[in-house]
């Protein structure tokens, strides 16, 4: 394929990241947009030069127009699982934005359409791809660490004040607050980065009067034995991104980008980071391309929605019954 066509199923917030990415590859060509606001449209059309590229309201009469072998959705959340299914039924590739899904039962059948269609679906979480978190995946399995014991990760932003108005705390498309959507990414560096299985769950949310939750407070125990503190607040005045993953020869510790490794009576070691080679959206196009394995299957996404599932649960909190 030297020519793959792209369509994009929302054209706002972090649609433009991923069209910045793919028209960088000479193999793409964004040929169509879907979008139920025509502003949007417009505008991402203007800023992308993609004046050319046909335009829809509804995302079924973008499949429908056929000239497509790949479609990228940024939607709300609640809305992936079936536009996903849709673009899977027309034989077409497909990379969705975080969540996956907002269950795992859809998640499942995502995963069995997927298979049964024979195209590549990725989910883009995008830290698979970053050389910080490259780094403290491959430390902690080549045993720089000994045996993990214990991770916590904490993720302050101020997400309450940022999101108002919009359709992220709105629970029919958003399909939960700030640990759905935000902290999504850092419940995704958990399991991702140490290959943990959680086992058992213990959290509290709390809403601020949103409709959605705002703040969570969780820990999780590991059958492997290591201990989790998951912190998300998203009522804060900024941004802060917090991980420390403790082992019994050490700990890395990340803070909103930079990286110490610490063991017992050494000086603290900062390693010297290669810079990234790819991102979410070329290697997907790679993985259509049979360059390499998709990167992030759905595989991995599913247990990604399970333990955002086992979270909610524990509160005694379901975001979609609010």
């Amino acid at each position: 394929m030297s020519n793959i066509r792209i369509g994009f199923i929302g054209t706002g917030g972090i649609a433009g990241w991923h069209a910045k990415q793919l028209l960088e590859l000479p193999e793409v060509q964004i040929t169509a947009l879907s979008d139920t606001s025509e502003n949007n449209r417009v505008a991402f059309a203007e800023k992308f030069g993609l004046q050319n590229a046909r335009q829809f309201t509804a995302y079924e009469d973008m499949l429908e127009y056929g000239a497509l072998d790949v479609v990228v959705i940024c939607s709300p959340h609640t809305l992936h699982y079936r536009q996903a299914y849709d673009v899977l039924d027309r034989g077409l590739h497909v990379l969705i934005e975080k969540p996956m899904t907002c269950s795992s039962v859809e998640a499942e059948q995502l995963i069995q359409k997927a298979e049964a269609s024979g195209k590549v679906m990725q989910v883009s979480y995008q830290r698979h791809f970053q050389p910080e978190f490259l780094y403290i995946r491959n430390a902690i399995a080549s045993g720089e660490i000994g045996r993990l014991t214990s991770v916590t990760a904490s993720l302050s932003q101020e997400w309450y004040q940022l999101t108002q108005g919009t359709w992220r705390q709105v629970p029919s498309l958003s399909g939960g607050g700030f640990l759905m959507d935000s902290g999504s990414h850092i419940i995704d560096v958990l399991l991702w980065t140490t290959g943990l299985t959680p086992v058992e769950v213990k959290s509290q949310v709390h809403n601020h009067g949103a409709a959605v939750e705002i703040d969570s407070f969780t820990s999780i125990r590991f059958a492997e034995g290591a201990l989790a503190g998951l912190n998300f607040a998203g009522y804060a005045p900024g941004w802060n991104e917090t991980f420390a993953f403790c082992g019994d020869n050490g700990g890395i510790y990340y803070d909103n980008g930079q990286i110490t490794l610490r063991r017992m009576n050494e000086e603290p070691i900062v390693p010297e980071l290669p810079e990234a080679v790819t991102n979410q959206d070329k290697s997907f196009i790679d993985a259509i391309l049979g360059r390499h394995e998709v990167l992030v299957p759905g595989e991995f996404a599913l247990k990604v929605v399970r333990l955002s599932e086992m979270i909610y649960q524990a509160a005694g909190y379901d975001p979609l019954k609010r």
